[in-house]
């Protein structure tokens, strides 16, 4: 195992411990985050398969000439992206997984704008 700062160890903790009472089926998929220090990432992902269903960054080429650096308004467009995806595919409900991070600044903002999209959570 590489060495890491603490913070990234005690984020690893938090998302293991998540994910054993998490997780996503068929009927209720997984919205899963990953954030970075640059970009954000989200897969809506269905456990018992393996699949990811559908996913968005602030890489996507939808969004990526419309956003500047890395804001609460770039995970907000990511949200939204997202939520535009799944209902496109019928995926209305969700699990959420934080992925160990703290709920608050760009992931509430995220997470507050696929909901006003549509996706229930």
């Amino acid at each position: 195992m590489r060495a890491q700062s603490v913070k990234g160890q005690g984020r690893k903790i938090r998302h293991l411990r998540i994910r054993k009472k998490v997780e996503g089926n068929h009927a209720q998929p997984r919205f899963s985050i990953y954030r970075g220090n640059r970009h954000i990432y989200v897969q809506i992902i269905d456990d018992t398969k393996g699949n990811t269903l559908v996913s968005a960054s602030s890489l996507s080429p939808e969004i990526r000439d419309k956003i500047k650096g890395f804001t609460l308004d770039t995970a907000k467009e990511v949200g939204v992206l997202l939520a535009r995806k799944a209902k496109e595919k019928g995926i209305e409900k969700v699990v959420f997984d934080r992925g160990g991070y703290k709920y608050h600044g760009k992931i509430k903002a995220l997470a507050d704008a696929a909901r006003t999209e549509g996706l229930k959570f």
